[in-house]
């Protein structure tokens, strides 16, 4: 039997981004700049810098409206903790660059998609629900339905929320998705803002061309802003094609003076309606893992509605007036050309190109500014 001494075991309750906003404190001594860095409130900050004290036991931070210090224990903490998290970080790169059988059923999943077209809907909705059912969600988070204005849809929420809201527009080139499927996305965001997330189940194309999903979600936000939210508190965002959904609402709102939300984010914006117009699609349709298979879907979306309205078309809209934007493309995402082209509309006379080389790439934007 050993005669070293039994070495006390981590705490059940620590989690690793309580470490890692402690780091971040520790090196800023401020709340408000370590928030700033962190994308998260001074209060949600604060909470988990309690909760890992808590599952420390001891105080790592002394605190008052002038200064912030760490306590003794709290530079022992700030000495050790950054190269253990760097090492951690190297063993999960590892295993994932070793096993990825997640990422490697998802991959598999997703091929299933290259063989089905738009002209066969029900089995790109089936293939899509299949597939948005391998995302991890969040345990922590709830899932309530609503009806939004007349529009069914899911809210999300986790224990505590804050005032804060997202609408969330789900992707599927305006034919396929659904709020249940995307309650990964939504979860990890209303965890992120620690606020509720809305995301309405838009009428789909071909059944409900254009104008349908733009008027319910405008139905959606109509009803956020006059029952639990005001327009200041929500962020508007919107994957894929629903992102240019939630471009033509944004547009929509100005248009008709409404009240505009507080900002908006665009994850992998499918917005360029060229390759959807009708002497541009091939004769048949496409695979829908394709760009022209999109295309295809779009066609159907619009339903023979002018390609350069306005409301339709972000990329020639005009977008001064609008809130603060991010954009959010991956490289080699076959929708990085759609978010560089908003880029470039969006920021007129910006010299600096969007760097296309960089693994994820988030650009805040002011349009009109």
């Amino acid at each position: 039997m050993s005669d070293e001494p039994l070495r006390e075991q981590t705490p059940d309750s620590l989690e690793l981004r309580h470490l890692r906003a402690f780091v971040v404190v520790a090196q800023e001594l401020n709340f408000g700049r370590a928030a700033a860095r962190l994308f998260v409130s001074q209060s949600t900050l604060s909470r988990q810098i309690a909760a890992l004290e808590r599952s420390l036991g001891c105080v790592l931070l002394r605190r008052s409206t002038q200064y912030v210090a760490l306590t003794p224990a709290g530079r022992t903490l700030l000495e050790q903790v950054p190269a253990v998290l760097d090492d951690l970080d190297d063993v999960i790169q590892a295993t994932r660059s070793t096993g990825g059988e997640l990422a490697e059923r998802i991959r598999r999943l997703g091929d299933q998609f290259a063989d089905l077209t738009y002209a066969d809907v029900d089995a790109i909705r089936a293939a899509a629900e299949r597939h948005y059912a391998l995302m991890p969600i969040a345990p922590e988070i709830a899932f309530a339905p609503v009806n939004a204005g007349g529009v069914p849809g899911l809210v999300a929420s986790p224990a505590q929320p804050g005032r804060a809201w997202v609408l969330l527009l789900h992707g599927g080139t305006y034919t396929s998705g659904s709020a249940y499927g995307f309650r990964s996305l939504a979860g990890a965001l209303a965890d992120t803002v620690h606020g509720k997330v809305l995301t309405p189940d838009y009428r789909l194309a071909p059944e409900h061309p254009f104008p349908a999903a733009l008027d319910d979600v405008h139905a959606a936000y109509t009803w956020l802003i006059s029952r639990d939210a005001a327009p200041h508190d929500i962020v508007l965002a919107g994957d894929t094609s629903g992102a240019g959904l939630a471009l033509s609402l944004l547009l929509r709102l100005k248009d008709r003076g409404q009240p505009l939300p507080a900002g908006s984010v665009m994850f992998t914006p499918y917005v360029d309606l060229s390759a959807a117009a009708p002497g541009t699609l091939p004769h048949l349709p496409a695979p829908s893992a394709t760009r022209q298979g999109t295309a295809w879907g779009i066609a159907r979306y619009l339903n023979g509605h002018r390609l350069d309205d306005p409301l339709v078309d972000p990329l020639h809209a005009d977008l001064r007036g609008l809130p603060p934007m991010l954009l959010q493309a991956a490289a080699g995402d076959e929708g990085l050309p759609d978010a560089e082209r908003l880029t470039d509309h969006a920021l007129p006379g910006v010299s600096a190109p969007f760097d296309s080389r960089r693994p994820l790439r988030g650009t805040p934007l002011a349009p009109g500014s």
